[in-house]
């Protein structure tokens, strides 16, 4: 049975994952510094033939050149890459691996739907992909931690506040009503999105994920369908697209 190895490589943590017959089998998340260590031990217990890399920061030569030698087909996604979606975003070099990725993800899963990915991670992304298998393109706002730490940066006396600690929408104090302006702020800002998108399209569908994805998921007044591996989904159905003989 052939097995995939996908890798989503994010500002600040490395996800990787093993497909085996289109199934997701592991996941595993580790830092920078794990990486080569990491996903050499996954190579060697699942020994691997496909393997792609999604990477929105510089990734160690190194670790890319240990790929490219335990693997046989090894491609890195980028807007060269065939896709099996169409892409109308004007600028598609400037267009991140991993909206990509998430939005063939989300149409191969649901392709009768209008579908909106919402990503939660360092920047909250909104991408939108018509049934028409169309990128059109979306959002992009900050995330979570941007924002705590934008308030402290950008001003003289509100403090860095932590994302862990007491959570109501009446803050009680400079801590509590940051954090309450940051998470609920950014509840309400995917909520209304989702209410956006879905006047305007029928046969509409929403889904989350991304690192904070989880976080959120309880925290939206819309019932959303959240899905953390959707990245690593998506990639792994690029590389079937690409090289579906390769055994």
């Amino acid at each position: 049975m052939s097995a995939t190895l996908c890798i989503d490589w994010g500002n600040s943590r490395v996800k990787a994952a093993i497909f085996k017959d289109k199934k997701l089998v592991e996941v595993q998340n580790f830092s920078d510094s794990e990486a080569a260590n990491s996903l050499a031990s996954l190579i060697s217990q699942h020994q691997p033939t496909k393997g792609i890399l999604c990477s929105v920061v510089k990734h160690p030569q190194d670790v890319e050149q240990m790929l490219r030698e335990n693997l046989r087909h090894f491609s890195i996604l980028d807007s060269n890459t065939r896709v099996p979606i169409m892409n109308a975003y004007t600028t598609p070099g400037t267009l991140g691996a991993d909206r990509l990725a998430t939005v063939v993800a989300a149409h191969m899963l649901n392709p009768d739907k209008n579908n909106l990915v919402i990503s939660v991670g360092t920047c909250i992304t909104y991408n939108f992909i018509q049934k028409t298998r169309t990128y059109r393109g979306g959002a992009i706002s900050p995330g979570l931690h941007m924002r705590l730490k934008a308030m402290n940066q950008f001003t003289d006396r509100l403090p860095e506040v932590k994302v862990d600690g007491d959570l109501l929408l009446l803050g009680y104090d400079t801590d509590t009503c940051m954090r309450s302006g940051a998470i609920f702020g950014m509840a309400a800002e995917m909520d209304g999105m989702i209410d956006r998108f879905a006047s305007q399209y029928p046969d509409f569908n929403a889904i989350l994920t991304g690192g904070d994805g989880p976080f959120f998921a309880s925290k939206l007044k819309n019932k959303i369908f959240a899905d953390p591996d959707l990245l690593l989904k998506g990639l792994n159905l690029i590389v079937d697209y690409n090289v579906p003989q390769l055994q």
